[in-house]
């Protein structure tokens, strides 16, 4: 089963949120959709949710027009939370399960497991209103999987959520894929996709300006990322030949933004000058700094 959006555009009289966007989701695999604020992707999730009908282009998930396919195979975590406050954990949890048509008896199993899972066990009979940021979210996301949907849709999963917590749920994403989920996410925060995604789409005023492997990106700018610890100067890293940027940072270690890759072997010769470098490291671009470079500095 596949997710396949073809030639999709979203337009609201003369405004355009979404511009023929093409991608592809392979069953099972965790897909970023990522741009900053106002790109189009929640309205790209609200279209594949059929919430909102799309201008030109199709939706299908495995061939079929998305609106022709049975809503259980859909789970969503919305940006904007939303449990009901009033209700007890647990309730919560059978509440969404059953929506779903599940039996009570079938989701006691998965509802323990990722109760135990989450550490919200001393939780289970507490009204959601009286739970921190953190477990509200937990609760949520197990509310959008517990009736265990082909394909979930979360938005900006990691928001607000400390590094325990922020673990626990890259952790439980790992692990329904594995179960054979198919996962689309947006997130601000480029290393939780770089840790999670192997494809992606990048996003900017509605327009795809990449979609593809991780690797593939990557490699579009090179390894033209070289660390380095030495007590060079600022100045003295600078005028290097193929040096574009240099950043100081602590520990005596440098990080210089090449032209190209095939400058590095001239500037470890005049490092070193024959002696032992502690650290020189050629890599390429982190997906945090990509993304500054094609959407705009200060944006994520």
């Amino acid at each position: 089963m596949v997710l396949q959006l073809k030639d999709v555009t979203k337009r609201y009289r003369d405004f355009v949120a979404v511009n023929r966007l093409n991608f592809t989701i392979e069953k099972g695999e965790i897909f970023g959709l990522i741009g900053q604020n106002g790109a189009g992707k929640t309205t790209t999730f609200r279209m594949i949710l059929d919430l909102q009908d799309t201008t030109e282009g199709t939706i299908t998930w495995d061939g079929q027009p998305i609106k022709s396919v049975s809503r259980d195979f859909l789970g969503y975590l919305p940006e904007e939370r939303g449990i009901f406050p009033q209700m007890k954990v647990e309730e919560q949890l059978y509440f969404f399960g059953e929506l779903h048509g599940m039996d009570k008896n079938e989701l006691k199993k998965d509802i323990d497991f990722w109760i135990e899972r989450f550490d919200l066990e001393e939780k289970r009979h507490v009204k959601a209103e009286t739970l921190s940021k953190g477990n509200k979210q937990k609760v949520q996301l197990i509310a959008s999987f517990i009736h265990k949907p082909a394909f979930l849709i979360l938005d900006e999963p990691f928001s607000g959520l400390d590094p325990v917590n922020m673990e626990l749920l890259k952790n439980a994403i790992l692990y329904l894929r594995d179960q054979g989920m198919t996962i689309l996410f947006s997130s601000h925060q480029m290393d939780n996709v770089e840790e999670l995604c192997d494809h992606l789409c990048l996003l900017k005023r509605g327009e795809s300006l990449f979609s593809g492997s991780l690797l593939d990106l990557k490699k579009q700018y090179g390894k033209t990322k070289l660390t380095v610890r030495t007590d060079k100067s600022f100045e003295e890293l600078s005028k290097y030949p193929g040096v574009n940027h240099v950043k100081l940072e602590r520990d005596s270690q440098a990080v210089l933004t090449l032209e190209d890759e095939s400058y590095a072997p001239e500037i470890f010769e005049l490092l070193s000058n024959g002696n032992y470098i502690e650290k020189f490291s050629l890599d390429y671009l982190s997906l945090h700094e990509i993304f500054k470079e094609k959407v705009g500095a200060g944006l994520v």
